[in-house]
């Protein structure tokens, strides 16, 4: 299976807006999301672990207001980044899904190959 382009490279800044995405695994359809900290693009399921709700409001804000640390505005978990670990609030030690992605020629790529993106 290929690789599935996501989106391009530029879409995706530091501590900015994160692009969301959905994605189906069996039966199930989730959202997910691309973001970028340090440079480098990371993508996760788009679910706390604290309580299975989106972490953003559905506009692609995940970040906290410092850009550091991922947060979910419905309860306030934060989380790594960098890998999704918890590091604060009620997600009581468990982290975010993470999804392999790379980047490639100007464009992010999902690299799950158990996954299939769904079409908006």
């Amino acid at each position: 299976m290929v690789d599935v382009k996501l989106c391009a490279s530029a879409a995706v800044v530091n501590g900015g807006v994160a692009w969301r995405f959905r994605i189906r695994q069996g039966r199930r359809t989730r959202t997910a999301f691309v973001i970028r900290h340090c440079g480098v693009a990371s993508a996760f399921i788009n679910e706390c672990a604290h309580t299975p709700v989106e972490l953003d409001m559905d506009d692609g804000r995940m970040f906290d207001e410092t850009g550091q640390f991922l947060i979910c505005a419905t309860h306030g978990a934060t989380y790594d980044p960098a890998d999704g670990s918890c590091v604060g609030g009620p997600c009581n030690g468990r982290g975010l899904i993470s999804l392999a992605v790379s980047e490639k020629d100007g464009y992010i790529y999902l690299n799950e190959h158990n996954m299939k993106l769904v079409e908006e």
